[in-house]
């Protein structure tokens, strides 16, 4: 048993104050199993952390990342997040592509990043599961938080860049080949429904339109690579089509169509921001789309695109989008309880209440701010590091 006293305690439970309280927390199994607030009077004979002067918060969580399969510092012949053979492959998963050694998960938890949300790249119309994982492991099996949490897909440049020799030149390609995927998934899977236990009726397997099933019956959302306006629109659309839930990210131009999205019940992931257009769909990038997104009423979290921005800083852009004018607290939610139920584990992480995950930020200041120093980090209850 681990105790951490006098503390100031950031839960980002809503119905907790937003500065803040002193208190004490007492983790138990990797749970949170009590929170008190003012000072903790029980005999304890465990380990103790003095949280004198310091404050502590929920683990970091960016929901959109490729962390573990972009290969650190290897270069192309490491990277596994894109497949570039074919633009259609649902049945690709994340999962199976993670190397948990890779250096860029130790430098995530040690910037206070304790879970993400990481799968596939936007080469490919639809590319794959995104599964959300812990950053500190040696088995990617055990550090797996939920699996799939998304069904990633893309609109835009990416795909027509990539595919322009092999069948994708225009948006209306993109779009077009997407409604056939959905189309043919929909068919597929109607036959089986019919079937029902008579083999002798049942259509082929298909590991495709296996794979889009899940999509199709709302078990998981698309997640919907998106940066210009018009691509935003079309994600929706397709959803509106085929009944389909969805979550947008990047949303880059989404500041500019701020009262169309007010109106939409989607989770945005908004960035990466600290960048510069490396394309022209991506010329109006700004640390304010956050902050007006969310001052709109939208449910908005903070991403870092990994390896686009290296994953530890994702606090950093937190307060990068504080500085033009994101509330302060609504940035901390956008790094924590936001995307946490993003990907549908808010149940698990994302802030700090008994019976979750014990994964905790010790810091000695606003973690948003670039003097603060981060002194322990826990994940599953275990300190993984220790300034």
């Amino acid at each position: 048993m681990l105790l951490i006293k006098n503390i100031t305690v950031h839960t980002m439970d809503e119905k907790d104050s937003k500065e803040g309280f002193l208190g004490s927390i007492l983790v138990d199994d990797g749970k949170i199993k009590e929170i008190v607030k003012g000072n903790y009077e029980k005999d304890f004979s465990g380990e103790v952390i003095d949280g004198t002067d310091f404050e502590i918060y929920p683990g970091f969580i960016d929901c959109h990342s490729h962390l573990g399969l972009d290969g650190s510092g290897i270069g192309y012949e490491g990277e596994d997040y894109n497949e570039l053979n074919k633009f259609l492959t649902p049945e690709l998963r994340g999962i199976d592509g993670l190397n948990p050694m890779d250096p860029s998960l130790r430098k995530a938890y040690e910037g206070g990043v304790t879970t993400v949300g990481t799968g596939p790249g936007s080469a490919n119309i639809i590319g794959g599961t995104f599964v959300a994982i812990k950053t500190f492991g040696k088995r990617i099996d055990d550090m797996v938080v939920k699996d799939p949490v998304a069904m990633k897909c893309a609109f835009g440049e990416n795909p027509k860049r990539v595919y322009r020799e092999k069948g994708i030149s225009t948006r209306m390609s993109t779009a077009a080949n997407f409604r056939d995927m959905l189309n043919k998934t929909k068919e597929y899977m109607e036959k089986k429904e019919i079937a029902k236990d008579d083999n002798s009726k049942k259509p082929e397997f298909n590991s495709k339109y296996e794979a889009l099933i899940p999509v199709l019956k709302k078990e998981i959302p698309l997640k919907a690579h998106a940066h210009q306006a018009n691509d935003i629109f079309t994600a929706l659309r397709i959803a509106r089509e085929f009944d389909l839930d969805i979550t947008l990210e990047h949303v880059t131009e989404g500041h500019l169509i701020v009262d169309e999205l007010a109106k939409e019940n989607v989770r945005m992931a908004v960035g990466p921001s600290l960048s510069h257009p490396v394309k022209f769909e991506m010329q109006h990038v700004t640390f304010e789309t956050p902050g007006v997104l969310s001052k709109a009423g939208c449910d908005v979290s903070i991403i870092t695109d990994a390896p686009v921005i290296p994953q530890e800083y994702l606090p950093l852009c937190a307060g990068l989008a504080v500085k033009w004018g994101m509330d302060e607290y609504e940035a901390l939610k956008a790094i924590t309880i936001n995307p946490a139920k993003h990907l549908g584990i808010e149940n698990r992480v994302g802030s700090i209440e008994n019976g979750k995950d014990a994964d905790l930020v010790i810091t000695n200041g606003n973690p948003m701010k670039l003097e603060t120093e981060i002194k322990y980090v826990l994940i599953d209850g275990e300190i993984v590091f220790k300034n």
